[in-house]
């Protein structure tokens, strides 16, 4: 019987991107209610009832069927950043846990002056494996390149 190794990996990810849009078009967009209005992969993200009041929690639907319910952990409209983990997913994951964060800040000089510089991370637990990453890699890049397409609609 041959026993599978497991190949060692960081199990963070950070994709970034410059968006060719003002911080505000950019930001009005980061609600996690929302991230069906921009972002390709899903066909629903709506509130989840029957949460406490300290607790804003959002189920996304995605196209491939995968259903995720992620609880907003941090907001901060003055520094721009959102943080969220997934609590429950259908089909269940290969891995834990995951915490991402999504950063906006506004270009100030230079070329893209007037601009917005996104980072979106992913910190997994232990257990994710190298494909979880490189999936959580391509699936940022992916969404940061449709935020900035409605971040840019006229």
């Amino acid at each position: 019987m041959a026993e599978s190794i497991r190949i060692p990996t960081s199990t963070s990810v950070l994709e970034s991107a410059v968006i060719q849009a003002p911080l505000s078009a950019v930001w009005h967009l980061i609600k996690l209610q929302d991230f069906s209005k921009w972002w390709s992969k899903l066909d629903k993200s709506e509130d989840v009832k029957n949460t406490s009041e300290e607790t804003d929690v959002v189920k996304w639907a995605f196209a491939d069927g995968t259903v995720l319910e992620v609880k907003q952990e941090e907001h901060s409209t003055l520094n721009h950043y959102i943080t969220y983990s997934v609590i429950t997913s259908n089909p269940a994951l290969s891995y834990t846990s995951v915490v991402s964060t999504i950063r906006c800040f506004e270009v100030t000089s230079g070329s893209s002056e007037g601009h917005t510089f996104i980072t979106w991370s992913g910190h997994f637990s232990s257990d994710a494996d190298a494909g979880v990453i490189e999936d959580a890699k391509f699936k940022r890049r992916e969404a940061l390149a449709d935020l900035a397409k409605a971040a840019t609609k006229k």
